[in-house]
């Protein structure tokens, strides 16, 4: 986990922060509430230590001429695409490879085989309260993280959906990522009665099931492939994704383009009343179930057994 300190105090109460870094510090969060001591970039401890698993998250330049000999687990993190480095499982030191969801794990395990495993970060339940029965004045939030083709997006995505929420006199308010931050999106999500999610797609996107959390259910954008613009210097063929990876019938509805849009919403009224979310997240998403996941990993790397 190198050079993962400076990331944090570069980071440290300078909102908006990175997904990764929540990721790395709900991972970090979860398994000290599990009742584990975690040490960050602690190299003097791993080399006194060699036959010890270590994790190893971050970005790609931490594996640059890695030399610890400690079997270790990957990721979260690392790699955009398992063809930037092929081979890299073939190290003996390298165990397990974690992805941060079920589509991520089957588009590496092409390359990386079964040492593909997924893990979740967990969503703090207390962090993110139940809002359901809060006054609200907004009928959507639309949380905008449209990567690419923005101009055409909101021409064919964006522009369509807000017209079609006017015509039938919903409220609305939009969000763009990495525009907010924690407090100002906890204000408005006690506010929203639903959020409407445009995302090409996510390992696992903690804005949304921080929604969830807090009693927000989801109407989301899922066109159904990854198309982040790397694909173009690999092979291009299509990827199977998801915008919301970690979903259920309890959480909301999906849409895979603005023409299905309307009788989505039609689908997200009839059924409003019914949703759950946040007990999806605590049922499927809890900071305790992370670390355990996370833990298996780990012990599994080293082959220990460790009490949970």
């Amino acid at each position: 986990m190198r050079r993962l300190r400076e990331v944090y105090h570069a980071l440290r109460g300078a909102p908006p922060v990175t997904g990764f870094y929540v990721a790395f510090m709900s991972l970090k969060c979860a398994l000290e509430d599990a009742g584990y001591e975690v040490r960050v970039n602690d190299f003097a401890l791993a080399r006194k230590n060699p036959g010890y698993p270590i994790g190893i998250t971050g970005y790609p330049h931490i594996l640059d001429g890695w030399s610890l000999p400690n079997p270790a687990v990957l990721g979260p993190g690392l790699l955009d695409h398992p063809a930037i480095a092929p081979s890299l499982m073939d190290d003996p030191r390298y165990k397990t490879y974690v992805c941060s969801c079920e589509w991520h794990r089957r588009f590496f395990a092409k390359t990386y085989g079964d040492k593909c495993v997924t893990w979740f970060a967990g969503i703090d339940v207390d962090a993110w309260p139940d809002f359901h029965g809060e006054p609200k004045d907004i009928d959507f939030i639309i949380y905008d993280k449209v990567r690419w083709n923005r101009e055409e997006l909101s021409r064919k995505l964006t522009e369509p959906i807000q017209s079609e929420l006017r015509r039938r006199g919903y409220t609305s308010e939009l969000i763009r990522y990495r525009h907010h931050d924690h407090v100002q999106y906890r204000a408005t999500l006690r506010r929203a009665r639903g959020m409407i999610f445009l995302a090409e797609h996510e390992t696992q996107r903690l804005a949304y099931q921080e929604a969830m959390a807090c009693g927000v259910p989801i109407l989301a954008w899922d066109q159904g492939l990854w198309l982040d613009p790397m694909r173009l210097q690999f092979d291009g063929a299509d990827i199977p994704a998801s915008s919301v990876p970690y979903f259920g019938p309890q959480c909301g509805e999906r849409f895979k383009d603005a023409d299905a849009f309307p009788a989505a919403l039609d689908r997200f009224f009839e059924a409003r009343e019914r949703y759950a979310p946040r007990a999806f997240v605590i049922e499927n998403l809890s900071r305790k179930a992370s670390a355990e996941t996370y833990l298996q990993r780990y012990a599994s790397a080293g082959q220990m057994k460790l009490p949970l």
